[in-house]
């Protein structure tokens, strides 16, 4: 990563249902995937931001049974795409993923710098 001096606030968008017919042991393999990629972000003295860790405490709450349901559906991609107007940045990380792209796309309407490795992201001075 290269020097820069401003911290940024980055949304780590990657993978969460996509190829895992659901299955939660694969899921929790896809957040651990995108999960693993903060702590190098924190290092770099930026702010990592991963849409479950606000939406899954909030899909519990509201009552949600399985992935997919009503209440899962009213707030997992909203709640990401609220926070990319906090976020300064998108680092796009696994393979496809139809949410992950479409939190590349609400960024890019947003103005939001779009990263697709961690070291394209400059470090803070």
């Amino acid at each position: 990563m290269q020097t820069k001096s401003k911290s940024l606030m980055i949304l780590i968008a990657g993978p969460y249902r996509s190829g895992t017919g659901d299955d939660p042991a694969k899921m929790a393999e896809n957040l651990a995937a995108m999960e693993a990629v903060a702590l190098p972000l924190f290092r770099a003295g930026h702010v990592p931001v991963v849409g479950e860790w606000f939406a899954l405490p909030l899909v519990k709450l509201a009552g949600s049974q399985q992935v997919g349901d009503e209440p899962f559906n009213e707030i997992f991609h909203p709640i990401a795409e609220r926070i990319l107007d906090h976020c300064d940045a998108v680092l796009r990380v696994g393979g496809p993923s139809q949410g992950a792209d479409l939190m590349v796309s609400v960024a890019q309407e947003l103005g939001l710098q779009i990263f697709h490795h961690l070291a394209e992201i400059p470090a803070v001075a």
